[in-house]
Formats: C-alpha cells, structure tokens, sequence
C-alpha cells in the first residue's frame, strides 16, 4: 500500500512518468527487519504483487491476505495521473517468475549481471508462449533487460577507471555469499561482445544495446550506473552521455 501511496505521489509531481518495477530481489537482509519468515519467500511476493495490482486498478479496495491486515472499503489516496502506474515484473532467471508475469499479463523485465546473455534466450520465449496462452493481446506484450553499464567519452579510460568500483561492490556482496574475488578476466568478458556488462563509450554500447534487441526483441533497455559508487561527476557523465548519445542513436536506428 505504501509503494503505491509513494509512487503515485512521484507520479503526480512528474507528470506521469513514473513507473513500479516489482521483484522479489536477491537480499534477504529485510526479511527480519520487517518480521517475515523467508520460508513465506514466494507466498509473500505472491500476495503483495496481487494487492498492489488490486490497489493500482481500483480506489476502494476490500482485501483479505495472510500476511497483513484485511482492508475493507478502504480508498487508497493519493491516485497516480490516470489512477494507473506502469507496473513491471523483475526477473532474475527462474521460470516461476517468468510464468507469475505472464500469468497477470504484466511486462517483464529480466535483470541480465552476469555470463552469456545469450543464454536468457529460453526465457523469453517460454515468458512470449505463457503470456500468449493466458490469452493476452501479443499487442500489448512488453519485455526488457536491466544491465549494469557505464558510459565515457573514451572506452579504455572508462573501462580502467570504472574497475575498481564495480570490483569493490561485487567483493562486497560476494563476502557474504561466498563467492571468490572478482577477478579482471571476468570484467573484461563482460565487456566483451559476449558477455553481460555494456562499460565504454557510446558507440560501443548502441551496437551493444542493438544487438540485445535483435537477439530478444527488446522493447525496454535499462541501464544501471551507479554499481560501486563511481565518483559523482563520473556518473552525471555517464547519464550524459545515455541520454544524448546513446539513446537517439539506437532510437534511430530501430526507426530505420
């Protein structure tokens, strides 16, 4: 309830531009902070994405979950522009997600950090065949990918500057997972044409960009660019440079 009162505020004071990705995310620190059971892991999600699609379609809502209070005949104030928000499933790999999309006819966006992007290709097409058997218009199915990325006006500087951050922020989270120490090989792969991270100059990422729309159809891109902290003029640089270099050259060229 709260996501929606807040993001229909933003909408509002931005004249309808914002929009709700929901996922399930890949940190399980909030699950005691808010008093959840993570064994509740997919029953809550469940839940939640099934009230905030009631609380998007309809003002006064009466609900009934397991996991908060009931609403009776309760408006629900402030209403986004239109008294609708955009609302999009976050995917990290797993059919379930694809299907729980699919099933409520809801665009998917899946979020493509790491190895061959190459291999998502399975689940975008059992995402189309599941949205298409629920009886959704294929007019209307939308599908995205979330990157991480960073942009300059030279790719090698770049690429060298950007390392030790991105680097920092994976160790970060690996120490706690597990994981071995990111290594420069797995960097450079993923700049590489095969891998999953779009760092360089803007050339580079358009023909990158491009290529991940013509390998899934892609009718959303989004660009992460702040993984590690980059120092704040390097990041304003980078938001520069997506918005107006690389965003009307791959506009352009879907237009073509």
């Amino acid at each position: 309830m709260r996501v929606y009162q807040q993001y229909a505020t933003i909408d509002l004071l931005s004249n309808g531009r914002a929009e709700i990705t929901a996922g399930r995310g890949s940190f399980i620190e909030s699950f005691p902070l808010y008093g959840y059971n993570l064994e509740d892991y997919e029953t809550l999600f469940e839940e939640k994405l099934d009230l905030l699609l009631q609380l998007n379609r309809t003002e006064t809502i009466t609900w009934k979950g397991k996991h908060r209070a009931a609403l009776e005949q309760q408006p629900i104030l402030p209403r986004a522009t239109n008294n609708h928000l955009d609302i999009w499933v976050a995917v990290g790999g797993t059919p379930a997600s694809v299907i729980r999309a699919a099933k409520h006819g809801l665009p998917v966006i899946f979020a493509i950090i790491g190895g061959d992007p190459s291999h998502f290709k399975p689940l975008f097409a059992y995402y189309e065949k599941a949205y298409l058997q629920y009886g959704h218009d294929p007019k209307t199915m939308q599908t995205g990918v979330h990157m991480h990325c960073f942009f300059g006006e030279d790719s090698k500087q770049t690429a060298e500057s950007y390392y030790p951050h991105y680097a920092a922020q994976i160790d970060r989270v690996g120490s706690t997972r597990g994981w071995p120490p990111y290594q420069r090989n797995q960097y450079d792969f993923g700049r590489s044409k095969n891998g999953a991270l779009i760092i360089g100059d803007a050339n580079e990422a358009v023909d990158k960009i491009l290529m991940m729309q013509e390998m899934f159809g892609l009718t959303r891109f989004a660009a992460h660019m702040d993984v590690g902290g980059p120092p704040h003029l390097a990041l304003m640089k980078s938001i520069e440079i997506y918005g107006t270099k690389i965003a009307p050259k791959v506009r352009a060229a879907l237009k073509a």
